[in-house]
Formats: structure tokens, C-alpha cells, sequence
């Protein structure tokens, strides 16, 4: 069995009003192994979500869009997404059936479990960095996002 690449997905989501028209912006990259480059990015906008699920969606596409197992570094600005994992919120919700600490049912669960599937096949590292920071590709992220929202 052949070893798992490497790849660095960065993910933003933005909304203007909460909820209102949104976008995701995703941007891949992968280095071959003739050390060539490769950027992949996606985004698309929606008339009427909220940021938590633009976020989500962003890191959803990300991991849909890889064509085989990978070592992923997911880095994203979303403490909403990198905290359910980092400090194992969503095992705790997936043991609740899908409940809170507070017994509340969790928020876009259809999106949580879209996202553990496609996260399913790899090995993913989360990574958060602060918005709005001048971070290079969350800056971009951050554009794609708007702009697919805004070109609706």
C-alpha cells in the first residue's frame, strides 16, 4: 500500500448577516513527487446561511474534493470547527446522540456528518490560525468567500 500524501487545505467561510447570503473559500495544496506545486481553488456562495455553516462547508469541500486517502493539515480560522475536534466536542455530541453538554440538539448536524465522512479516509491535523490576521492564504480563503457570496 502506497504511502499518503501531503496536503494543506485552508478553509474560510463568510456571511454577510447571520443568517444571510454566504460563501466558503477552500484553497488545496499538494507538492508531487517531482516536487511540482499544485493550488486547487473552490468556493461557492448560498443565498441564505449562517457563517458556523460556511465554515463547515468550507472544510466539507476541501476533504470531497481530494481524490484518495492523504495526511491532511486543515488549517482554518473557525475555533467553531477546530474546536469540536481539538477538544473532542463532537465525540462527546456523537455520544449524547448528537446533544450537547447542555442537552441541546448540536447545530447543523447534517454538515457535521457530511463532514466526518469525508474526513473519514484521511489523516487530518487541525490547525487554527486568527482571521483577519494577514495570514496568506486565510487572507484568500477569506476573498474567495466573500466574492462567491457576493457574485450570487
Amino acid at each position: 500500500m502506497s504511502e499518503k500524501v501531503n496536503v494543506t487545505i485552508y478553509t474560510d467561510g463568510a456571511c454577510s448577516g447571520n443568517p444571510g447570503p454566504g460563501g466558503y473559500g477552500t484553497v488545496l495544496l499538494y507538492v508531487d513527487s517531482d516536487g511540482v506545486r499544485h493550488e486547487k481553488e473552490l468556493s461557492e456562495g448560498f443565498p441564505s446561511v449562517t457563517n458556523n455553516q460556511m465554515e463547515l462547508m468550507a472544510v466539507i469541500a476541501g476533504l470531497e474534493a481530494l481524490k484518495k486517502p492523504a495526511k491532511v493539515t486543515l488549517v482554518s480560522d473557525s475555533k467553531y470547527v477546530i474546536d469540536a475536534f481539538e477538544k473532542k466536542w463532537i465525540d462527546g455530541w456523537i455520544q449524547k446522540g448528537w446533544k450537547t453538554a447542555d442537552k441541546k440538539p448540536v447545530k447543523n448536524i447534517e454538515l457535521w456528518q457530511r463532514l466526518l465522512k469525508a474526513k473519514e479516509p484521511h489523516d487530518v491535523e487541525f490547525i487554527w490560525v486568527k482571521g483577519h490576521a494577514g495570514h496568506e492564504y486565510n487572507e484568500r480563503c477569506d476573498s474567495l468567500a466573500v466574492n462567491a457570496y457576493k457574485n450570487l
